[in-house]
């Protein structure tokens, strides 16, 4: 056996070496020439206020670069077909590894897109019944909803050699159920919602949002098609002229020389506006969709989106819409109780699969479940099952929030398999709030010390016994726990709710009272949204805000998202005497240069876009004419360069006062934005500023009952005391808040708790406790009280 003779020890191997991530001179949005090393196979977490840069630092700049440089292996041929990124704005980037980013974003909101199709294991479910499904329909596609039968016959010439037609027929066989194409639902329309039939078309008879009537693409359509009396009143039309103004199908017409496509209405409905995602419509565009379309179950599929064919084969008197009906927790147990050697790989993976679901908490979940009807934290962890079993090892994982819509009981459980990832060699950096994972991690970076234009530097960096001792934000509110209150507010009355059946609810009953802060918690799953928003939100005086992502393009910004920008561009055009549309860079104010956007963008195809500061307007975004008019000696460009904070004082008092705009400010102040410019871009917000600038929008609406669906997701420690101060402003304006929420500092400042449970799915759905905080805590019998019971310390 050889021995060593020197003592000395050998030098390192030079890839040993790279045992950091380098970043320096980071500029991304609001960081400010960031420098930093992040240790490689280590949990390193990022906190600091909403908007203090840290989704600018993990996603916008290291894993934007890893995920641009893997791209840049691939031919310029098979780039065409990927997104193009652009090189962050960082000097110099070192040691990267191949980053898998595990975002909040929302999945894909299309009407068909499940669980099951997300996750692919219905395409692991399809191809098990197609196999020993009886009786036999044919290949996995037959078992698809998404897949429509088809039969076709003809000549088809083929061009090899001497040009031959050859006879052909072709057959396939899909699942599909064709009566709601896939949908499971169908949507019967209320013509009143569409026109008024007391006028003409010339006279504006169109009451759908969008539709005015001189719009060329749409209602000069059909007043100049010929078809139809323009000046005749809906209501007095013929037979033929009523079933070409609904149903007519689709046929060219000339409008002005212009050739335009005519179709009935119902159909031009049906297609511009329910053939998408409810939930991803704008908010005025969804309203009007609930107020004109019943969405009923589907009669012929009832609701399970396949054809007739696909549900008579069976598995042990089990159909494939039966398989995907079930909790995921129930369908694994199913599928490891077949025994059948002939597809034993594929029972393994699709059991691998289902078990990830238990694993990460959502046994609960139906794999036909639509993904629109997810919460952040849901869509977010699905997206994790499909790299828990993953062998990889010396990647790096990038987490948004993973604890986002988890109850304290489910928190351990993603503590656990952070660190899992970790322990197989993997560096994982997690963007959180919540002091229960900060305290799991090997390394952490605190941004800051505020937000926006205050944040984007490193305020401290090490340890967790570090961050507590450091005087940073987050290490001083780290040890913050909210107490329970000494005096509750009197109820003012009471919501009824009667047998709430909707999902896995199971005949609730509960009282809900008025005039006070309530909060409905629970477990995930366990029934809290399915009993709020199925038998509270829909109500005359409710208004209720979800968790909906709020949608916008780098044109949008909070003036025009709050509504703001109206009442400015009023105030604007009254003090010049001119037309508001000048005042709007979507208008006929826009710069023509760069059609308002400020910037000019050229497509470089497969590499990445650039975009340069308009030389015209120099990013101001309206012509220099437009610029000439004033308000209180600033003019429009400037308004919106102000912060909240500057723009409340500006149209406070003085020359440039405006109430309506005032109102606004006031709103978007009391939510902790005072700190956002006017006219920043949608884009370039976080998640949790998007969620506040969300809330401060709809406060505004009338309403005495407010249901607010998680509102501290994305919110630091510091940021829900300031959160609390405004439900209790709320609260004590006289109206009642309704909180569905995980978060125990919320729990405790309530004056009412309901707690449903007792587990997620069918072991759910029931009422466990209803009544004060602090006798949730004296009780201590139910997951939620124990829980709490430890915050407050009792």
């Amino acid at each position: 056996m050889a021995t060593r003779t020197d003592a000395q020890s050998p030098a390192p191997h030079p890839a040993d070496i790279h045992d950091v991530i380098r970043v320096h001179g980071a500029r991304v949005n609001n960081l400010k020439d960031v420098s930093i090393e992040i240790p490689k196979r280590r949990l390193t977490v990022f906190t600091g206020v909403s908007g203090s840069g840290k989704t600018s630092l993990v996603f916008n700049t290291i894993a934007a670069e890893s995920q641009r440089l893997i791209n840049e292996t691939y031919s310029a041929f098979v780039q065409g077909f990927m997104p193009t990124l652009a090189r962050p704005e960082v000097d110099v980037l070192d040691g990267l590894t191949t980053a898998i980013i595990v975002d909040q974003q929302k999945l894909g909101a299309d009407p068909r897109s499940t669980v099951g199709t997300v996750t692919d294991a219905n395409a692991m479910l399809r191809i098990l019944f197609s196999r020993l499904g009886k009786p036999h329909i044919g290949p996995p596609g037959a078992y698809a909803f998404n897949v429509p039968s088809v039969r076709a016959s003809g000549a088809i010439t083929v061009e090899r050699g001497a040009k031959k037609a050859v006879k052909a027929t072709f057959n396939r066989t899909g699942g599909m159920c064709t009566h709601c194409e896939g949908r499971g639902n169908v949507s019967d329309i209320d013509l009143t919602q569409l026109y008024d039939d007391s006028k003409s078309l010339a006279e504006g008879a169109f009451t759908i949002p969008g539709w005015k009537s001189d719009s060329f693409w749409t209602v000069r359509v059909y007043t100049e098609s010929g078809f139809l009396d323009p000046d005749k009143p809906i209501r007095k039309y013929t037979k033929k002229e009523m079933q070409d103004f609904l149903y007519r199908e689709p046929t060219k017409v000339k409008v002005e020389g212009v050739s335009l496509t005519y179709e009935g209405l119902v159909p031009r409905i049906q297609k511009s506006f329910l053939s998408k995602d409810k939930e991803a419509l704008q908010p005025h565009i969804r309203a009007f969709v609930e107020r004109a379309v019943t969405f009923t179950t589907c009669p012929e599929c009832e609701g399970t989106r396949l054809s007739e064919g696909a549900r008579s084969s069976k598995i042990n008197r089990i159909s494939i819409a039966d398989a995907c009906a079930m909790q995921t927790s129930d369908l694994a147990a199913w599928i490891r109780d077949l025994d059948e050697p002939s597809v034993a790989p594929l029972l393994t993976a699709l059991g691998q699969t289902l078990d990830s679901f238990v694993e990460i908490g959502l046994g609960y979940l139906a794999l036909d479940r639509p993904t629109g009807t997810l919460s952040g934290g849901e869509a977010q962890r699905v997206k994790m099952i499909r790299h828990l079993g993953s062998s990889l090892t010396d990647t790096t994982y990038v987490f948004d929030e993973p604890t986002a819509g988890l109850h304290p009981h489910d928190i351990q459980r993603m503590n656990n398999l952070l660190l899992r990832l970790r322990d197989k060699g993997n560096t994982v950096l997690v963007v959180e709030h919540k002091p229960e994972t900060i305290a799991i991690a090997d390394h952490i970076v605190d941004l800051g010390p505020g937000a926006g234009t205050a944040g984007g530097t490193v305020c401290f960096e090490g340890s967790v016994e570090g961050l507590r001792a450091g005087d940073t934000v987050t290490g001083r509110h780290f040890d913050d726990r909210a107490t329970l209150k000494d005096t509750l507010r009197k109820p003012t009355g009471s919501l009824e709710i009667r047998r709430a059946q909707a999902n896995n609810l199971r005949d609730v009953d509960v009282d809900i009272p008025l005039g006070v802060l309530a909060v409905v918690t629970g477990v995930a799953g366990s029934g809290k949204s399915s009993l709020i928003h199925g038998s509270v939100s829909g109500l005359d005086g409710v208004v209720a805000i979800d968790q909906g992502a709020i949608r916008g393009s780098r044109r949008s910004n909070p003036a025009t998202y709050t509504g703001l920008l109206d009442p400015i561009r009023k105030a604007f055009a009254k003090a010049n005497d001119v037309k508001p549309g000048l005042f709007s860079a979507n208008s006929e104010g826009a710069c023509p240069g760069c059609n308002g956007a400020g910037v000019i963008y050229s497509d470089l195809a497969m590499m990445a876009g650039v975009s340069t500061v308009c030389e015209e307007c120099e990013g101001k975004r309206f012509q220099a004419s437009v610029l000439e008019y004033h308000l209180g000696g600033r003019d429009i460009s400037e308004v919106l360069a102000m912060s909240v904070t500057e723009a409340e004082e500006f149209f406070g008092d003085g020359e440039a006062r405006t109430p309506a705009a005032h109102r606004v400010l006031g709103r978007l102040a009391d939510v902790g934005l005072g700190y956002l410019s006017l006219g920043q871009p949608l884009t370039t917000l976080s998640g949790g500023e998007r969620q506040r600038l969300k809330l401060a929008t709809h406060m505004g609406e009338k309403g005495g009952i407010l249901v607010l669906d998680e509102p501290t997701t994305g919110l630091h420690l510091a940021d829900v005391e300031q959160l609390l101060g405004l439900l209790d402003r709320l609260v004590d304006s006289g109206k009642s808040v309704i909180v569905i929420e995980h978060h125990q500092a919320v729990m405790a400042h309530a004056d009412w708790i309901v707690d449903l449970g007792p587990g997620a799915g069918h072991d759910g759905g029931r009422l466990v406790f209803e009544g004060t905080p602090a006798d949730l805590v004296a009780d201590r019998s139910t997951l939620t009280g124990r829980h709490l019971a430890a915050y407050v310390g009792a």
